[in-house]
């Protein structure tokens, strides 16, 4: 590779522009001088005013000649800087010198990944217990959605983790849930439907038979007007597994923006109390209520519950204020676009490579 002369000076880096890279375009001749950034990543830094040439900014299709001085404010990686403890409030439910069980709000990501590097459940727990560094994950073993509330349990020893990872491939973890669903059900049921990428956009998960076994118990709780309050209980723990599930059920969970029905929203057989909470629930309106599992260092089954989330609470109070349904009314159903059957997906080998035991992601 052509040398240049580099001196790191904090954040900044100075380049002198070979003279053999003469006539190439400003991010090209910075891709070849540092390889250890992506061209794109290159091209941000040019844009944001971040590279200067010769004291003067440029953009990324500026030709250089050779002999300019190019000073970089190179920015440091945020997956770089993850892992790191953060002053976060935890709301801890149990905890000993094996597991901490937390009460996850809705709108906390449980671990950094892409457009979330920090204010992380992970950043929190390493400023909570230190020593979870040491620990794979910072002792996380399954996962909730951002804005899924609820119950989650931490191995705080490796040794805790390696046994909470075995149960819950055993599934022997107990983990109940509440939700609040568009529609009305009328019987209690199993939804045993396998799960895995949907072939139509990679962000999303859907019904497909080459997917992993699923299964969900449901339980209906309340029923009213346009909703019903849901019990729900995993067997298996796969991504967005209840979402998806109720969804194939025709019974999205009220305020998911993913797999809820959009534009469809019973307004006419609302009245504007009820209008009014479920347009200020700004979330999926799913809770982990219960989580129950063998302690690892007793082997005694060990179970915590907590109280259904605020939000949830006052949504389910808006729906208990409204008029009861006359008996002879038609009740309220979706009728949306049919579900795709099984045999209408495909196996395009795109799928996740986590192990199963971070593949439990409950609601992730």
């Amino acid at each position: 590779m052509t040398d240049a002369t580099q001196q790191s000076l904090s954040n900044n880096l100075t380049l002198t522009i070979p003279h053999d890279l003469g006539g190439l375009r400003l991010d090209v001749a910075l891709q070849t001088l540092l390889p250890e950034h992506s061209r794109s990543r290159l091209q941000a830094w040019v844009k944001e005013g971040l590279v200067t040439v010769d004291a003067k900014t440029s953009t990324s299709k500026t030709k250089v000649w050779g002999g300019e001085q190019v000073l970089v404010q190179v920015q440091t990686k945020p997956e770089i800087t993850a892992f790191t403890a953060e002053d976060i409030p935890l709301n801890v439910v149990f905890e000993d010198e094996h597991l901490l069980v937390i009460n996850k709000p809705a709108g906390m990501v449980v671990h950094p990944a892409a457009g979330n590097w920090s204010g992380t459940l992970l950043n929190a727990l390493l400023f909570h217990a230190p020593q979870l560094k040491d620990v794979p994950r910072a002792g996380i073993v399954h996962r909730l959605d951002k804005d899924t509330s609820g119950l989650l349990v931490v191995a705080k020893t490796l040794a805790a983790q390696t046994n909470l990872v075995r149960q819950l491939q055993a599934r022997t973890v107990k983990r109940e849930y509440r939700a609040i669903v568009w529609g009305q059900l009328w019987r209690n049921g199993v939804v045993d439907q396998p799960i895995g990428r949907d072939p139509r956009s990679r962000t999303k998960m859907a019904i497909n038979r080459m997917g992993k076994p699923a299964i969900t118990r449901y339980e209906i709780l309340e029923r009213f007007s346009v909703q019903t309050y849901l019990r729900l209980n995993l067997e298996t723990g796969r991504t967005h597994q209840i979402r998806v599930h109720l969804q194939f059920l025709k019974a999205p969970i009220v305020g998911d923006p993913v797999y809820g029905f959009r534009n469809i929203v019973p307004i006419r057989a609302m009245t504007q109390t009820l209008r009014d909470a479920v347009s200020q629930f700004n979330r999926q309106a799913l809770h982990a209520i219960k989580l129950g599992l063998l302690h690892p260092a007793t082997n005694e089954f060990v179970e915590w519950q907590i109280e259904l989330a605020d939000d949830m609470k006052a949504l389910l109070e808006a729906m208990r204020h409204e008029d009861p349904r006359d008996e002879d009314e038609e009740a309220f159903e979706f009728s949306s676009e049919p579900y795709l059957a099984d045999e209408d997906y495909e196996e395009d080998g795109d799928y996740d490579d986590e192990d199963d035991e971070f593949d439990i992601d409950d609601e992730a």
